[in-house]
């Protein structure tokens, strides 16, 4: 097993990206503490090698207290992936100064002040890995999302310098910037569609590989970052997309 031994915190954990990074996670031996503003489902909650932990990370003070609650469970971190984030739509026309304040407490100041919180507890290890979730949102942009396009390109920004000042203390940073993965979330939207079924094969066509992400895509890629096979990677935005941004758009 590729963690085993390794004792991660994840926020934004129970579903989603992060539950497929949880999932792989645990497969390959990991302890976990995840982070969530609801409480985990049962399964999970009564995992032996899970702690859950309820917290808001928009609040800066979460963070060394949720750092705290994990080191004094398991005896230390190895691992932290941000996760945890938000998105609404709003046009650049429409922002509202609170607006933008609540979308980058989460997605954008709570990664920076979770890893400053966990780095004295990685250099007691020896060092560790964070672990970043982007998007291909922070590379490009769809309407209506000015907000999460800024936050993901900080994202993107942030880990690099991380990697930068981290690095003497044997602490790789990296990024997964994943394009469209399937949740609840996205399959409720599609059904939305006029013809859900059509919009469904449009976007998979999208895709050079022919399908969207899956959580556990995410998960793989968050298993290597935190694994010893990569340990001469840092500073780097991973895209994983299926090759979307990758295919040139034409007129027909």
């Amino acid at each position: 097993m590729q963690l085993e031994g390794k004792i991660a915190l994840i926020t934004g954990g129970g579903q989603g990206i992060g539950r497929g990074i949880v999932d792989r996670y645990l497969k390959e031996g990991a302890q976990l503490a995840i982070v969530q503003q609801r409480p985990l489902e049962p399964a999970l909650e009564k995992h032996p090698s899970v702690l859950g932990i309820l917290a808001d990370m928009s609040v800066v003070s979460a963070a060394s207290e949720v750092i705290g609650r994990t080191s004094e469970q398991f005896g230390g971190i190895d691992i932290v992936v941000n996760n945890a984030g938000i998105m609404f739509e709003r046009s650049v026309s429409e922002i509202r100064p609170d607006e933008w304040d609540q979308m980058m407490a989460l997605n954008l100041r709570a990664p920076l002040f979770l890893t400053q919180a966990a780095v004295p507890h990685l250099r007691q290890r020896g060092g560790g890995t964070i672990i970043n979730i982007g998007s291909i949102e922070g590379l490009a942009a769809n309407p209506n999302h000015a907000v999460y396009c800024a936050s993901k390109a900080g994202i993107h920004g942030m880990t690099r310098a991380m990697a930068v000042d981290l690095g003497e203390d044997n602490i790789r940073c990296n990024a997964i910037a994943p394009g469209w993965i399937a949740s609840e979330l996205s399959e409720n939207y599609l059904a939305s569609r006029p013809d859900a079924t059509g919009a469904r094969e449009a976007l998979d066509r999208l895709h050079p590989v022919g399908r969207v992400g899956r959580p556990a895509d995410v998960g793989d890629l968050a298993v290597f970052l935190a694994s010893d096979r990569s340990g001469f990677l840092t500073g780097e935005i991973i895209v994983l997309d299926g090759g979307r941004t990758a295919r040139l758009p034409l007129p027909f």
